[in-house]
């Protein structure tokens, strides 16, 4: 994963390491995308594969109409661009549930698992996989 950041690198630059990158078989992501200084013209110049929505456009999506509006458009955008998207920090099944009538069905947050240890990681995947079976 990358933030936005990058882009105030020399561009040619970010983008030979990012090749470098991809031919080695790893993905990348813009992280935190919209918050920080990004130009759409980066989009279609970086090698990249998917684009993270920032969090602070998820917590208030289902109250606010111009986040709903902005989440929709990054979605939009990533599809006609062939590249994947993920919200990050959803914490409310209705989030989720507007998301993916957006088109957006990969999503990450404290909804599913807060961050936790390698050891508790085992345990919620045991467990996660024996209820889903």
């Amino acid at each position: 994963e990358i933030t936005e950041g990058v882009f105030l690198e020399n561009v040619e630059d970010v983008i030979l390491i990012l090749q470098e990158i991809r031919a080695m078989g790893i993905s990348i992501s813009i992280d935190d995308f919209g918050t920080g200084y990004s130009s759409l013209n980066y989009l279609k110049k970086l090698p990249i594969d998917r684009i993270k929505i920032d969090k602070s456009f998820v917590d208030n999506i289902v109250e606010s109409k111009k986040d709903r509006a902005i989440v929709q458009t990054i979605i939009t955008m990533t599809e006609s661009l062939d590249l994947e998207v993920i919200a990050e920090g959803a914490e409310f099944l209705e989030q989720i549930e507007i998301l993916n009538k957006m088109g957006c069905y990969e999503i990450q947050g404290y909804y599913y698992a807060k961050p936790m240890s390698a050891e508790d990681c085992n345990t919620f995947f045991k467990n996660w996989s024996q209820k889903n079976i």
